[in-house]
């Protein structure tokens, strides 16, 4: 199967972005600056990325893909961070966690044979597995903050009875991981029921056989379920500290 995506079918699909600009206009919803930046940014970044791997792919050398990766994973902690709304730390607890979620999810898919150390597999799955941790750790920030905020007075009481940081923070540390990696689960309820993703309407389009296609999707379930729950587990349990100052007095 062929498909023929030329300059003229994307100036034909771009009337689907002036359809989303012309619902935000009417419903005075202040975003069509941001969807037209958005939109501008998407398009300059994809080709500059798309013309790099062309590069890479073609010259395949160990160390390039290797930066290349680590320049996804450090972007990805960068971005999370963002989200962390002023937790100390937040940049090497972000970068930490994405790098060892990535690299355990990597690993074990190199030794089970689904992936081989070559950039057109490497890269991809990288970035799919670091920007999946990334979401999970910016959720995980949110409910860390915002759940130290309402559970404030039954934070101190633990700590006023005598527990130490991690039994008075354990609840909501628990109540964190679990809305990090929530949006993960839902979307293994419910792929292939609802929505055929990324990888495997990608595999089919280009004509691979469904079945086979599904194998890989089912993997790619497997790593992003894995990569957020240790993304997740790491951030939060080195995260919470920074909500206490040395005396081990919560700072909210």
């Amino acid at each position: 199967m062929n498909l023929a995506v030329n300059n003229q079918s994307l100036l034909l699909a771009l009337g689907l972005v002036v359809i989303a600009l012309a619902i935000g206009w009417k419903e005075k919803l202040g975003i069509d600056r941001d969807m037209i930046i958005g939109v501008i940014r998407a398009v300059v970044q994809l080709f500059v990325v798309g013309y790099l791997l062309k590069y890479v792919f073609r010259v395949d050398h160990i160390w390039l893909t290797t930066i290349l990766i680590l320049i996804i994973i450090f972007n990805a902690g960068y971005n999370a961070k963002q989200r962390s709304n002023g937790i100390p730390r937040a940049l090497p607890i972000s970068i930490g966690a994405i790098l060892i979620s990535t690299g355990v999810t990597l690993g074990v898919l190199m030794l089970a044979g689904a992936i081989k150390f070559i950039p057109s597999q490497m890269i991809p799955i990288s970035g799919m597995i670091a920007s999946n941790s990334m979401v999970a750790i910016g959720l995980c920030y949110r409910n860390l903050n915002a759940q130290f905020k309402q559970e404030r007075q039954a934070v101190l009481e633990k700590l006023a009875l005598g527990a130490d940081l991690k039994d008075a923070s354990k609840e909501i540390v628990r109540d964190s991981i679990k809305t990090g990696m929530q949006p993960t689960i839902d979307s293994a309820k419910t792929v292939g029921i609802v929505s055929l993703p990324g990888m495997m309407s990608g595999l089919i389009f280009a004509g691979v056989d469904p079945v086979r296609a599904i194998k890989y999707q089912i993997m790619v379930t497997f790593m992003l379920m894995s990569a957020t729950s240790i993304g997740s587990v790491l951030a939060c349990y080195w995260a919470y500290r920074g909500f206490y100052n040395d005396r081990k007095q919560l700072l909210i």
